[in-house]
């Protein structure tokens, strides 16, 4: 295999970045083993002089350039300039060496502590790569982002032994970030989703926050083109009923690749289409399969494994594509088959509750979503229908949902709400329920009660655990924590129970609570 070095080098020369410059020490050394002909290195007897050329160089040129210093103390020198640069709005690549990661814990000398942390707030973003494979895509990172309007420097530090070691070649992605959308580039990708024989659109949130949910649907109908949702997004926009919906993508890079591998090409709008969960291995997207990538977050666009990404609005995205599509005749692509009812025997599964949620509540009533162990019924049983009618966390941290539900309730007077939770989730928020009662919001709370913390159980068989410590609390009463808080409640542990409490709760006009227990 190549080595850190040669690739990082390639990248650099593709880049247009081979004017170095730089004043470098012990741990930059290796970068410049074999330095090619067709680079040339610009040194400065100071590091501040090194960042002023180079800051000149960039504003000359309209591009990024790199810098190259040694460890902390070059930094150090460097300061003063790189404050400057950010001010300047000047596009600066800046990297500097760490000694070798096998030291690191012993403080060696001329080491770099909290390297990443030193030079900002300078700086937009900064990284020490987690791995020596890393450096590549971390420098091409921070030239994406030292490129995004308002433009400014970046940092990356590399520890001295990484250079030399094994490095899978890399790949540099195009990222369009002008301010508003990219014509030219909105050009492109309408021609190459139109010239696709089997296109597939993946929505994620920021769709649903651009108010793009017509817009979606209309060129997913022009192109009959199927729909799958982005890992965890965190709000609905596509309806789950609708004949191109295909389902929900699941957060692991195998998994992506199995479910996107009958299309040829992808667009990703709203957000990141290869967020990851669990570690995987393989390539990011199905060979032969072109992907774009649009929203308005340049972060996403920067960090993406894979594909041509546009920074821009949603809603004005997707117009400007399907005005430009034109007269099309594509076949429509098989429909997804329907989930199986779910029955209930001896004791009720989140999977029946679930169903017996949809089939009760009105269609535009509003989900406040936090049951993470029960994600994957809830696609499968409880359809989102409307658009502005599903929220759920996008950090994955516990204690939004509950409170989130009791806000919205607040937003949104005249709409049912919704709180479906987790025993586990709802015990990081249960006293908002007071507010509830306090402010007489009409809140049906949800909560499907399996005794312990289900996802970690979940984790736990994933990594051949039997048993995990303190992670079960079957005393938990939620009727008892409810009416504490002034909530009236309701316990459910049958299909006859549910259906009551279920239709009570959904009718009542202040806050009420049911406790579905699950197996």
């Amino acid at each position: 295999m190549p080595t850190v070095r040669t690739v990082t080098i390639d990248l650099l020369r593709a880049l247009g970045m081979t004017t170095v410059f730089g004043n470098p020490g012990s741990t930059e050394l290796p970068m410049f083993r074999d330095f090619p002909v067709d680079f040339r290195y610009v040194m400065g007897l100071q590091e501040s002089v090194v960042l002023g050329m180079a800051d000149g160089y960039a504003q000359g040129t309209g591009r990024a350039a790199i810098v190259n210093l040694h460890s902390s103390a070059g930094v150090g020198h460097a300061l003063g300039n790189l404050f400057t640069a950010y001010k300047n709005q000047t596009p600066l690549v800046v990297t500097a060496g760490q000694q070798a990661r096998s030291i690191l814990p012993y403080e060696p000398f001329l080491f770099a502590e909290r390297a990443a942390e030193f030079p900002r707030p300078f700086v937009k973003w900064s990284c020490e790569p987690a791995r020596a494979e890393d450096v590549p895509a971390a420098i091409h990172r921070a030239w994406l982002v030292a490129m995004e309007p308002p433009c400014g420097p970046t940092f990356v530090s590399i520890p001295i032994d990484d250079w030399d070691r094994d490095c899978a070649p890399f790949t540099p992605r195009t990222v369009h970030a002008a301010r508003g959308a990219d014509a030219d580039a909105l050009a492109a990708c309408a021609r190459a989703l139109a010239h696709a024989e089997r296109p597939a659109i993946v929505v994620a949130a920021g769709a649903a926050r651009d108010n793009a949910w017509d817009e979606v649907i209309a060129l997913a109908e022009r192109h009959q083109a199927s729909v799958w949702v982005a890992p965890m997004s965190a709000r609905c926009s596509f309806p789950e009923n609708h004949p191109l919906f295909a389902g929900f993508l699941t957060a692991g890079r195998e998994a992506i690749v199995a479910a996107l591998s009958g299309h040829d090409f992808v667009l990703a709008l709203g957000g990141p289409m290869n967020l990851y969960h669990v570690e995987g291995h393989g390539p990011h997207v199905p060979d032969g399969c072109e992907v774009w990538l649009i929203g308005d977050n340049h972060v996403h666009a920067a960090w993406a494994p894979a594909g041509t990404a546009i920074v821009a609005g949603c809603k004005a995205a997707a117009a400007a594509l399907l005005a430009q599509a034109g007269s099309l005749q594509r076949a429509a692509p098989a429909p997804r088959a329907a989930a199986q009812v779910p029955t209930t025997g001896d004791a009720m599964t989140d999977a029946y509750v679930l169903s017996r949620l949809a089939a009760l509540r009105a269609p535009d009533s509003v989900i406040v979503e936090e049951a993470p162990s029960s994600r994957g019924p809830m696609h499968d049983y409880l359809p989102i229908l409307r658009k502005d009618t599903f929220y759920t966390t996008a950090s994955g941290g516990l204690g939004h949902g509950l409170p989130a539900a009791i806000g919205l309730a607040m937003a949104r007077p005249h709409d049912k709400v919704i709180a479906l939770l987790g025993d586990g989730s709802a015990m990081y928020a249960i006293q908002g329920l007071h507010a509830a009662a306090q402010h007489g919001l009409a809140v049906s709370f949800v909560i499907l009660k399996n005794n312990r913390y289900e996802a970690l159980h979940h984790f736990g068989r994933i990594f051949g655990m039997q048993e995990l410590v303190g992670t079960t609390f079957p005393e938990l009463d939620f009727c008892k924590l409810a009416e504490g808080h002034g909530v009236a409640a309701r316990r459910a542990d049958d299909a006859r129970s549910l259906d009551a409490a279920l239709a009570w709760s959904l009718a009542a006009s202040g806050p009420t609570l049911v406790e579905a227990v699950v197996a």
